[in-house]
């Protein structure tokens, strides 16, 4: 799987955003033809973010667009133009504002009949957005619904519409709400992905001049399972690539409990002891999985 430990959304009607985006650092970069772009200018967003994929420089990652609503008159229209015309530069296409897993069966379906008229021989994903309240209690079927899923992704901002709430929780804490409003929501979201085996992505934090606050939020999500984050700024990147890579202190453990468990079994044991503390298959599944989170983004190890 691909990292994606920064999202960078780049509004689509942009060429001047769009460049700057393709020369970024960011793990993904998705061109926004939905919420960024004005309903007057959705077929110029369109044919500007196909021109961009087909014939910009891109730095390695991976190249999406976010397509509009399957409920709206624009998202069909997406999915044909964009495909036909840049679909080999095309890795995902993120879907908003999906309620069931009939949802994702639309887009795949028909992502499958334009992939075969224009003679693309290789499987765009899907990313799917859990933002209503419908989804997020359906994420389990949305995330096991196509083949295609390659991620479920968190949208704060829509939910907190949806659901009525007088609270703008987009950037995480609030003083009438110890922790985060959104703790129970994002926790199904990471289970739900993990289950699946696709990645897990936070959704937009606003106050992109605050990166401090940024950086906390990241580690929080993190620490319920999620690969990354979005940026909505250039300066978040930075941030997030480096709170969802493994530390080197991280890395060097892991490694010490795969060679300790791994002398442990040579002797005959299902169990060993490290720096005082009992090591298991557990212990080694949680190692195993720092190490290949480091792989994917080119980290070197044993």
């Amino acid at each position: 799987m691909n990292p994606r430990r920064s999202v960078l959304s780049t509004p689509g009607d942009s060429e001047s955003m769009i460049r700057k985006a393709a020369a970024s650092q960011a793990d993904q970069v998705f061109l926004d033809l939905e919420d960024a772009v004005a309903d007057t200018s959705k077929d110029e967003a369109r044919q500007r973010a196909t021109w961009a994929l087909a014939n910009l420089d891109w730095k390695p990652g991976t190249r999406s667009i976010r397509m509009n609503a399957v409920t709206s008159p624009f998202g069909y229209q997406d999915v044909i133009d964009v495909v036909t015309g840049a679909g080999s530069s095309l890795d995902t296409i993120v879907v908003p504002k999906v309620t069931t897993a009939r949802d994702v069966w639309w887009v795949a379906t028909l992502l499958e009949q334009v992939e075969a008229v224009a003679g693309i021989d290789r499987q765009i994903g899907l990313e799917v957005l859990i933002e209503e309240p419908a989804a997020v209690l359906n994420a389990h079927e949305i995330a096991t619904s196509s083949r295609r899923v390659r991620s479920l992704m968190f949208g704060p901002a829509d939910l907190t519409a949806a659901i009525g709430a007088t609270v703008d929780a987009i950037d995480g804490w609030l003083p009438r709400h110890p922790g985060d409003f959104y703790h129970h929501t994002r926790s199904q979201i990471a289970l739900a992905a993990a289950a699946a085996k696709v990645a897990a992505v936070d959704g937009p934090y606003g106050a992109f001049r605050d990166g401090e606050g940024y950086r906390a939020l990241c580690a929080m999500v993190a620490d319920l399972g999620y690969q990354g984050k979005w940026a909505i700024h250039p300066s978040q990147i930075e941030i997030a690539n480096e709170v969802f890579s493994p530390q080197e202190a991280e890395l060097a453990f892991a490694r010490r409990v795969v060679e300790a468990y791994r002398q442990a079994a040579g002797a005959g044991h299902g169990a060993a002891t490290l720096d005082g503390a009992l090591i298991d298959a557990a212990d080694v599944r949680r190692a195993k999985s720092v190490l290949e989170r480091a792989r994917a983004i080119g980290v070197p190890t044993p």
